[in-house]
């Protein structure tokens, strides 16, 4: 069973998110909208609630074209690394040692229970933050709440002020909830950089009895 698919289910029945599909809907056949529609719920599909050890919060999809494929901060293969994944790889390497790898596609942290999930699923093209307070908020919302009610301990990962503001939703004493800034350009300096998030998490996971993350993701 997928929690998960669950959950879009019985949203799938309320009010908002019925706006929303409507929105959504129109937005895909009048615009250019990413990530690929058969895609929205990638990071979803990949890392099934069951398996949920770590939690990345993001906040909408890139918006640049062949960027967004469904999870928080990851790229599509081919396509050049972002300045924000950049520093997270720069943080990696310092914390762990890991080699920068040539490409974006985080989907090695999705099979290994990290979900990437981006607290907006949809972006119109160009266009950042476009598709904000349309809905999606109060699904992710609603995700990070059921990811709460874990019996097993779960790493959140809080980058950024917008992250941050999902800790309220994090109320079981089991997770451990890391905060700094934003690995973007503009904030890394201010706690990013050198916060060890990943060796902590992994530290974590351990102390609890579970599978470590391995943090590096292979060349392409």
């Amino acid at each position: 069973m997928n929690h998960f698919k669950d959950i879009i289910e019985e949203e799938s029945k309320k009010d908002y998110y019925i706006k929303l599909h409507e929105f959504v809907d129109n937005e895909y056949k009048t615009k250019t909208i990413f990530p690929p529609r058969e895609n929205i719920f990638f990071a979803l599909k990949n890392t099934p609630y069951e398996y949920v050890k770590v939690v990345i919060i993001g906040q909408d999809p890139y918006h640049g074209v062949g960027e967004a494929h469904g999870m928080a901060f990851s790229v599509n293969p081919g396509i050049k690394v972002p300045p924000s994944l950049q520093n997270i790889y720069k943080e990696i390497h310092r914390d762990l040692g890991c080699k920068i790898p040539n490409n974006g596609y985080l989907l090695k942290w999705a099979r290994q229970g990290v979900l990437m999930l981006n607290s907006v699923l949809t972006v119109e093209k160009d266009k950042p933050a476009s598709h904000q307070g349309k809905g999606w908020e109060i699904f992710t919302d609603r995700i990070i709440e059921e990811i709460n009610k874990k019996e097993e301990p779960v790493v959140f990962l809080l980058w950024g002020n917008f992250a941050k503001q999902k800790q309220a939703l994090i109320t079981n004493p089991k997770h451990l909830i890391l905060t700094s800034s934003h690995p973007s350009p503009f904030a890394v300096r201010y706690g990013f950089d050198g916060c060890s998030h990943f060796s902590k998490t992994n530290k974590f996971l351990v102390e609890n009895h579970m599978a470590p993350i391995d943090w590096q993701i292979d060349d392409i």
